[in-house]
């Protein structure tokens, strides 16, 4: 199986999995962070929402600066359940256009993550997709621990929830 298929078909699947949590997002509520030193619940669910879009940069452009001397345009907030949706099916179909428009050859060539100018990691594509995956789920997943927080519910990710019996 070619890279490009493998990382179509991971796409497929953690879309699905991070739309059943955006499901669950209680309105009124993201300004709220369970300890002080933790992210923004409204931070948190739009990350999750627009992560995919990554996927795209890693093909499409050959770095990424995490802290700008000069900072970058911020996007509009989204403030709803049916806003995260409408912005999770966005950055998915951008990752699908870059994935399909790309070859295994160009997922093994180098791309940079930088702050401030000075790179701070350097990997292969395929890697930085990989890892991208690894992110989102993380994240994902601590957002299921913010909706238990907020007493909404629970989705079956991997298997079933407290609230979520189904073993998908």
């Amino acid at each position: 199986m070619k890279m490009t298929e493998m990382f179509l078909q991971q796409l497929d699947a953690e879309v699905e999995r991070s739309k059943r949590a955006l499901e669950q997002v209680p309105e009124g509520h993201f300004e709220w962070q369970p300890h002080p030193k933790s992210m923004a619940f409204g931070y948190l669910v739009a990350m999750v929402a627009t992560m995919p879009s990554w996927i795209a940069m890693i093909v499409t452009e050959d770095q990424l600066d995490v802290a700008p001397a000069t900072p970058q345009h911020k996007p509009d907030p989204m403030r709803s359940s049916a806003e995260l949706l409408q912005g999770l099916e966005k950055s998915a179909a951008q990752a699908r256009k870059a994935l399909q428009g790309t070859t295994d050859d160009f997922l093994n060539t180098s791309w940079k993550l930088l702050a401030r100018g000075q790179v701070v990691h350097e990997a292969k594509r395929g890697v930085m997709i990989r890892d991208t995956f690894s992110h989102l789920a993380h994240h994902r997943g601590q957002m299921t621990v913010y909706l238990r927080l907020l007493g909404a519910t629970v989705p079956a990710l991997f298997g079933p929830s407290a609230d979520d019996k189904r073993f998908a």
